[in-house]
């Protein structure tokens, strides 16, 4: 199955996740303007009035650039969401190009954004979830491996796409650890069409990141990450210095309820209690310096390029 022609001309094969509290329209107009699709979190938008502006102002600064790859909104499927229905009736008013689902796959958020042309992208963490996700409808999926930033996995990238490309011929996306145009390249090698980045974009100026979270992802490498799942309910990686900032022990975190897991617009008292806890990947180790988004599209692009004119030397 070729990819959806909306994927097909990216300056790079590579889609920059939607980060929680980061992305922000300049970050993802920027990214889009440098041929990587953007996205953003609905949630990150902290009214509905204001997911609206977000999504007339990036329509609008897209409008003229023909070269602009499309953006991508993320809906959190979970049922905690009570604004799930108002993000999802937003989307389909202004035809989101391509709608990321986490947290529970959805036939009826599906069979909508499916309905006025848009495409769906699901993450999941395992084969089974992968089934569930393409049976109720998603037209691809988000492979979220070990290392990913975030809310993540914990299997190994290539059990994870041979498992799905065992029976899936579509569009399969990778996330975990991809910081460089290097492992862009090697995501597609063993069976994915795009690449998943985040934390490099995190260290970008467009980013709504503090400049010391940004400072922090060129300074630490992948031994500074703990997996838990104290802050959510679901397991992810976390930067064990800001762990350690908000007087934790990261060697010795107490599991979470994920029963308790709470994605409401207005979130909870717990929640902002851990907002200066910062997520990132094991791939922080490639980040070398904070830059435009633009600037670190180009780096990615050169790094590609230069692994395909390896590789095509060691095949040779």
């Amino acid at each position: 199955m070729s990819l959806p022609k909306i994927l097909q001309n990216l300056r790079v094969p590579v889609i920059g996740s939607p980060l929680f509290i980061i992305s922000n329209p300049d970050l993802v107009i920027a990214q889009c303007k440098a041929g990587v699709v953007g996205s953003f979190p609905s949630l990150n938008a902290r009214s509905i009035e204001i997911l609206e502006s977000w999504l007339q102002q990036i329509i609008a600064a897209l409008k003229d650039q023909p070269n602009a790859a499309p953006y991508a909104v993320n809906l959190i499927v979970h049922k905690s969401n009570n604004r799930l229905e108002q993000d999802l009736a937003l989307c389909e008013k202004y035809k989101a190009p391509i709608v990321i689902t986490s947290l529970g796959a959805n036939e009826d958020v599906n069979t909508r954004i499916t309905a006025y042309g848009g495409i769906i992208l699901h993450d999941v963490i395992s084969n089974r979830f992968a089934k569930k996700a393409i049976e109720k409808g998603a037209t691809g999926l988000i492979a979220v491996a070990a290392g990913a930033g975030g809310h993540a996995g914990a299997l190994s990238p290539f059990a994870l796409i041979q498992e799905i490309r065992c029976w899936f011929d579509g569009p399969v996306v990778l996330s975990g650890s991809i910081a460089n145009g290097y492992a862009v390249l090697g995501a597609q090698a063993m069976g994915a069409d795009l690449a998943y980045i985040g934390s490099a974009f995190i260290a970008t100026t467009e980013a709504n990141a503090e400049p010391k979270y940004k400072d922090a992802l060129v300074q630490y490498a992948a031994n500074d990450i703990v997996y838990t799942n104290l802050f959510t309910g679901v397991h992810g990686n976390y930067l064990a210095p800001s762990i350690e900032a908000a007087g934790l022990d990261p060697t010795s975190l107490p599991e979470s309820d994920p029963s308790a897991m709470n994605f409401g617009s207005g979130g909870d008292s717990e929640s902002k209690a851990w907002k200066d806890i910062w997520g990132c990947g094991q791939g922080i180790g490639a980040i070398d310096s904070v830059q435009p988004a633009a600037d670190l599209v180009a780096k990615i692009d050169s790094e590609y390029q230069a692994a395909k004119t390896r590789l095509t030397n060691l095949i040779v």
